[in-house]
């Protein structure tokens, strides 16, 4: 591979993945409100709550709609994948694509743009998987969703569970040891970029002592996108909501 392709390339992804749409679209949608860089979500008529340390669709979940929320998570995500597919059929052969990936993701973790604080980096992750492999999306999330929500039971533990199950699927399609390189350089940075919220929500787990997949997954925007997941595939089952809300 040429060198100045690869410091382009890395260069390009970087900048396009520091873009945040969490703080453009509560812009466009929400002028007199700005995205916090903490946002404290819960349960409504409970006292459970759990603090986001990141701006991100979650955030703006949270703070202007989940409509906002959904529409920010799908253009983080279309931010990387469009350039990862046009590098894949560019550049035949080579893993320029996947430099471009990690590069996204660095910067949607640490935007230069807006004092390095970002997103945790998960729609940026999928979003390359799915130029890379968009079976993936669909073998890792749900696979990931049934181990963290059924044996680990934990919404913290699906959402790395899917993650970490890029590192085998993607050895089990390519046998490359690039994709394995990536899978693995991915995993580290989302690791990074989820201990503060890592910390407080197990902390305060451990406090509340919580075992209720159903209840816990709700204290996270995304989470209550994997419940209604869970629930279509039978993985969960409807309480009735005296028993989830109770304090």
């Amino acid at each position: 591979m040429n060198i100045f392709i690869i410091i382009a390339t890395a260069l390009a992804g970087y900048f396009i993945g520091a873009i945040s749409f969490a703080r453009i679209i509560t812009r466009i949608f929400a002028p007199d409100k700005k995205v916090a860089e903490e946002t404290v979500v819960g349960l409504e008529g409970s006292d459970k709550k759990m603090v986001l340390k990141t701006v991100s669709a979650s955030s703006v979940s949270a703070q202007v709609g989940s409509k906002f929320g959904f529409m920010t998570y799908l253009l983080d995500m279309f931010k990387i994948f469009i350039p990862v597919l046009i590098l894949r059929q560019i550049f035949p052969g080579t893993d320029y694509f996947l430099i471009f990936a990690v590069l996204g993701v660095v910067g949607h973790i640490w935007p230069v743009y807006y004092g390095f604080k970002g997103g945790r980096g998960l729609s940026t992750i999928y979003g390359g998987v799915l130029a890379i492999d968009w079976i993936a999306i669909f073998t890792t999330s749900i696979g990931g969703m049934l181990i963290g929500l059924l044996v680990l039971r934990d919404v913290f533990s699906a959402y790395m569970a899917g993650i970490v199950l890029l590192i085998p699927w993607l050895w089990f399609r390519f046998h490359d040891t690039n994709y394995l390189i990536y899978a693995v350089i991915v995993n580290i940075l989302y690791t990074i970029a989820i201990i503060p919220e890592a910390r407080h929500w197990f902390k305060i787990r451990r406090e509340q002592k919580w075992n209720d997949p159903a209840e816990v997954i709700q204290l996270s925007g995304m989470g209550r996108g994997l419940l209604k997941m869970a629930k279509k595939l039978g993985v969960i089952k409807d309480k009735p909501k005296t028993d989830i809300s109770a304090g």
